[in-house]
C-alpha cells in the first residue's frame, strides 16, 4: 500500500462535506432554472448572453470533461456531440460551437439537458465515493474549482435571463417582487485610509481562483472611499446635467459609444412621462419606477468613470478597494442571491463602509492584468482566467445575484469596459 501523506489524509477527510456541497450547488442551478419555460431557456438575446439551458449543460460538461473522463474508470460520456456544443472557450480541449449562435441550438431540449445533468451527477457521486485517497487528493481541488465555476454560471443565468426578458414587449417577471430593504437616502460619508505599504491578493487559506494570487505588496497613497454606492437619485442628477451630452467627462472610447449607441441612461432604464421622476427600470421582478435611494446598476465602466469625473471624484483602484474591504466588518445581511431580491437595495443605516459585499459589482479604475509572479493553472483549466488579461476592467464586491459564500475581498471579477448587462455599480474615491 502506498503511504498516505498528511495532506492526502486531510483532503480525504473533506470527501463528505464536498459531496454535500456538490449536491447543493447543482440543486441551486436547477432551482434557478425552474421558473423558466423551455422557450425562455433557449433564447439568446445578444452574443454575450447565453441561453439558460446552455449554462446548465456547460457546467455539466465541465465536470464530465475535467473530472469524469480522466478520473472515473469506465466512464462513458452522455453524448459525444456535447463536447462541441457545450465547450465555452477551452482551446486545448477542442473545437466548439460559436458563442453568438448558442441560441440556435434548439436541440437538445431542456428535458434532455436535465437527463445529462442527472447522468453527470450520478457519475460524480460514484467518483467522490470510490476514488482512492491519493487520486482523491488530486481530484478534490478540481471539484472545488468546478463548483465555483458553476456558481459563476448561476449568476450568469440571472444576468442573462434578465436581458432576455427585458426585450420581451410584455416585460415579464422572472420572480415575484420581494419586500424591499429599508434604508436611508442621505449623502455618503467619506472613510479615510492611511495608505502605505500593504499586501493584497489571496493568502492561500481556502479556495481562490488563480487570478487572485499571489499575495504581494503594493504602495498606496492615503485615500478616502464613499461610505456607500452611488444611488439612482445621484445618477439622475448627472443625467439632468446633460452628463451624456458633455464630452469633457468621457474617455474617448466611451464618448464614441455614447454617440454610436445613443446611451442616455443606464441599461434597463426607460423614461415614462415627461419628467425625470417618471423613469422606470426593468428588474427580475418586472418593470417598476426607479427608486432614487437604491444603488444605480447596469452601467458600463465608461459611465462609471464619467459620473466620477462629473462628481469631481474618481473610481477606486482595485488595491484600494481590497485594502478597504479587508478593514471593513462585513455584514451578515449582505444583499446576495440567497436573499432572493435580485436587485440592489438602499444602503442600511450605520457607520463606516456599507455595501462592500453584495448589491452591485463595483467598477474599479484598474485594468485586469496579472499580479506579479502570477502563473496560470497547468493544463486546459489554465485557460480559465489568464488568457482574458487584456482589454478588461476589474470589478469588486459581488452583487444581488452573486451566490452567498462565493465572493470575498480578494475576488477579481472582470468585464470589458463597455459591458452594461452585468450588475455593475459605482463607488466613488478621492485622494486624502
Amino acid at each position: 500500500m502506498r503511504p498516505i501523506s498528511r495532506n492526502v489524509a486531510a483532503a480525504d477527510s473533506d470527501r463528505a462535506p464536498l459531496a454535500r456541497r456538490y449536491a447543493e450547488t447543482r440543486r441551486r442551478t436547477d432551482a434557478l432554472a425552474e421558473p423558466l419555460s423551455a422557450e425562455d431557456q433557449t433564447v439568446q438575446s445578444m452574443p454575450d448572453v447565453s441561453p439558460t439551458k446552455w449554462h446548465r449543460a456547460h457546467t455539466s460538461w465541465f465536470f464530465e470533461t475535467f473530472l469524469l473522463a480522466p478520473h472515473l474508470p469506465g466512464y462513458r460520456v452522455f453524448d459525444p456531440a456535447y463536447a462541441y456544443l457545450f465547450n465555452s472557450y477551452y482551446e486545448a480541449v477542442g473545437a466548439r460551437h460559436p458563442r453568438p449562435q448558442r441560441g440556435l441550438v434548439s436541440r437538445p431540449g431542456i428535458a434532455e439537458i436535465g437527463r445529462y445533468r442527472a447522468h453527470v451527477d450520478a457519475a460524480m457521486a460514484q467518483l467522490i465515493a470510490t476514488l482512492d485517497p491519493v487520486a482523491w487528493a488530486e481530484a478534490a481541488p478540481l471539484i472545488e474549482l468546478g463548483l465555483n465555476h458553476e456558481e459563476q454560471h448561476q449568476e450568469l443565468i440571472l444576468m442573462d435571463i434578465k436581458h432576455v426578458l427585458s426585450l420581451n414587449p410584455l416585460q415579464p417577471a422572472y420572480a415575484a417582487p420581494a419586500a424591499p430593504q429599508a434604508g436611508r437616502n442621505a449623502p455618503p460619508d467619506w472613510v479615510r485610509f492611511a495608505g502605505g505599504l500593504r499586501q493584497i491578493g489571496h493568502d492561500g487559506d481556502g479556495f481562490a481562483f488563480d487570478n487572485e494570487k499571489p499575495r504581494h505588496k503594493v504602495w498606496l497613497e492615503p485615500f478616502r472611499l464613499a461610505s456607500r454606492l452611488v444611488t439612482c437619485g445621484e445618477y439622475l442628477a448627472f443625467i439632468d446635467d446633460q452628463g451624456y451630452r458633455r464630452p469633457e467627462f468621457w474617455l474617448s472610447d466611451g464618448w464614441a459609444l455614447v454617440q454610436q449607441e445613443g446611451w442616455s441612461a443606464p441599461l434597463y432604464w426607460r423614461p415614462e412621462g415627461e419628467s425625470d421622476a417618471g423613469w422606470t427600470v426593468f428588474t427580475l421582478a418586472g418593470r417598476r419606477p426607479v427608486d432614487p435611494a437604491e444603488p444605480v446598476c447596469h452601467v458600463s465602466f465608461y459611465e462609471a468613470d464619467a459620473f466620477a469625473r462629473w462628481s469631481g471624484k474618481r473610481l477606486p483602484t482595485e488595491a484600494e478597494w481590497e485594502v478597504a474591504a479587508l478593514e471593513t466588518e462585513r455584514s451578515p445581511a449582505a444583499n446576495l442571491m440567497d436573499r432572493g431580491l435580485y436587485h440592489p437595495q438602499p444602503a442600511p443605516a450605520g457607520d463606516g463602509l456599507q455595501q462592500m459585499i453584495g448589491d452591485a459589482w463595483e467598477w474599479t479604475a484598474s485594468p485586469y492584468i496579472s499580479y506579479p509572479g502570477f502563473r496560470p493553472l497547468a493544463g486546459a483549466v489554465g485557460e480559465y482566467n489568464g488568457k482574458f488579461m487584456s482589454n478588461q476592467m476589474v470589478l469588486r464586491g459581488g452583487a444581488a445575484v452573486t451566490p452567498v459564500g462565493h465572493v470575498r475581498p480578494t475576488y477579481r471579477n472582470f468585464f470589458p469596459p463597455a459591458s452594461r448587462w452585468a450588475f455593475g455599480g459605482i463607488r466613488l474615491a478621492e485622494d486624502s
